[in-house]
C-alpha cells in the first residue's frame, strides 16, 4: 500500500513531466549541459614559469624564494610588445589518453573552462583527431587551462526496442537497443546490475559490470561512463520523443512491474501510431529461464489507456494500425485482469508471490528509462 501512496504516485509522476519551455539560453560557443555531457573528468593543462635559479657568489650559493610558490605562465602573455611577431606563440599541441572506463559512441568533442563565465566552451579548439582503437585524441589548444571531453547526452535515444523478460522469481533481465548499442540491465531483489554492452554486435567489458546497485546509483553510474538511457525533463527538446501522457505512462509501468515475474514485455512499431493517451506492447507469458527468443506466435498485442486494456485483433506484422477488439477477448480496467484472461495459474501465482521491493525496484526502472515515450 505505501508503494501506492499519494506521495509516491506524485513522485513517480514527477519523473516524467517535461519541462514545458527552455529556461535556459547559452551564449555561442557555450557548452549547453542540459545536451551534452562531461566524460572522463578534468584534464588540468598548465604551464609554470621557471623559478629563481641558484646563484654562485664568494662561496655561497644564492636563491630567491617567491612567497606564493610555482607561479602558472599565462600563454599567450598578455602584452606582446617585447615579441616581434604574431607567430610567436603558435597554437599548443595536445595529446591526451581517454579513460578506459568511458564510451564515447563518436568523436568526442573538447571543451575548455572558462574561468570568468563560470561555463565550458569550445572556442579556441581546433584540429581534433581521435584514434578510438587506441583511445587517443589529439587537438590544438590557443592557451592552458582545465579540459574535458563532452558527448552528446542523448546519443543513444531514441531507443530502437526493448524487451523486458523474467529470468525467475523477483529476477529479471531489461534489454534495450538503440542505434549504437544493446544494454542488458538485471533486476533482482531490489538492486540493479548491468549485465553487458555490444558494441557493433561485440561485447565491451565495463567496470559496471557485476555491481549491484540501486536505480538511482546506477543510472548515475551508467551516466558517468557515457551510456545514457536515462531522459530528464529537458530531453524531449533534443530527442524526436513518442509522447505519451504521464499518468498513462506511471500505470502502465506500474502494472508491468507487478506481472515482470511472470510475463515478458517488448516493443511494438503500433506504440506511435495508438497517440499519445495510449500504449501499445507485446506480452507473452513466460515462466522458464530459457535465453532463446520468444517466438512470434507467442507474443500477444496488447493496448493499455490507463483505466482500460484490450487485446487487439492485429499483429504486429500488420499493414495498418487497428484499435478493433480479438474476437473472444473482453475489456479490462488493469492489465493484471486482462491477462488473467489467458494465464496459467503458475503464472498468477508467482504474480501474487512477488516480493514488493522488487517490485518497486522495477517500476523505478522502467520510470528511469521511459521506454514508450523514448522509443
Amino acid at each position: 500500500m505505501k508503494l501506492l501512496s499519494e506521495t509516491v504516485s506524485a513522485a513517480q509522476l514527477l519523473l516524467l513531466e517535461n519541462t514545458p519551455e527552455r529556461l535556459d539560453f547559452f551564449e555561442d560557443d557555450e557548452v549547453d549541459i542540459h545536451q551534452f555531457t562531461t566524460l572522463g573528468g578534468v584534464y588540468h593543462l598548465d604551464a609554470l614559469e621557471l623559478p629563481p635559479q641558484c646563484k654562485p657568489m664568494k662561496g655561497w650559493i644564492i636563491m630567491e624564494i617567491p612567497k606564493d610558490g610555482l607561479q602558472k605562465y599565462i600563454y599567450p602573455p598578455t602584452t606582446t610588445e617585447d615579441f616581434e611577431t604574431e607567430n610567436t606563440f603558435p597554437p599548443i599541441e595536445v595529446m591526451l589518453e581517454v579513460n578506459e572506463n568511458v564510451i564515447f559512441f563518436e568523436q568526442p568533442m573538447v571543451a575548455r573552462w572558462d574561468a570568468e563565465g563560470k561555463h565550458w566552451k569550445t572556442d579556441g579548439i581546433s584540429n581534433v583527431v581521435y584514434k578510438s582503437e587506441e583511445r587517443l585524441i589529439t587537438f590544438s589548444l590557443e592557451t592552458f587551462g582545465p579540459i574535458t571531453l563532452i558527448q552528446d547526452t542523448h546519443i543513444n535515444m531514441p531507443y530502437q526496442s526493448w524487451e523486458l523478460r523474467p529470468l525467475g522469481m523477483n529476477n529479471i533481465l531489461l534489454t534495450v537497443i538503440t542505434i549504437f548499442t544493446e544494454i542488458q540491465i538485471q533486476i533482482k531483489e531490489d538492486l540493479c546490475m548491468l549485465t553487458s554492452i555490444k558494441l557493433k554486435n561485440k561485447t565491451h567489458p565495463s567496470v559496471l559490470e557485476g555491481k549491484w546497485m540501486t536505480p538511482i546509483s546506477f543510472s548515475i553510474a551508467l551516466k558517468a561512463a557515457g551510456v545514457n538511457i536515462f531522459p530528464t525533463e529537458h530531453s524531449h527538446f533534443y530527442v524526436a520523443t513518442n509522447y505519451k501522457v504521464p499518468l498513462v505512462e506511471m500505470k502502465v509501468y506500474r502494472e508491468m512491474a507487478l506481472l515482470s515475474s511472470a510475463f515478458a514485455f517488448a516493443w511494438s512499431k503500433w506504440n506511435t501510431q495508438c497517440g499519445s493517451k495510449k500504449v501499445v506492447f507485446k506480452v507473452s507469458e513466460h515462466l522458464t529461464k530459457e535465453e532463446e527468443p520468444i517466438e512470434n506466435s507467442n507474443w500477444t498485442l496488447l493496448m493499455f489507456s490507463g483505466d482500460r486494456a484490450q487485446m487487439l485483433k492485429i499483429e504486429e506484422d500488420s499493414e495498418k494500425f487497428s484499435e478493433t477488439l480479438k474476437e473472444d477477448t473482453e475489456f479490462h480496467s488493469t492489465l493484471y485482469h486482462m491477462v488473467k484472461d489467458f494465464a496459467s495459474k503458475e503464472a498468477m501465482e508467482k504474480v501474487r508471490s512477488s516480493n514488493c521491493l522488487f517490485l518497486n525496484c522495477v517500476c523505478q526502472m522502467l520510470l528511469l528509462t521511459r521506454l514508450f515515450s523514448y522509443s
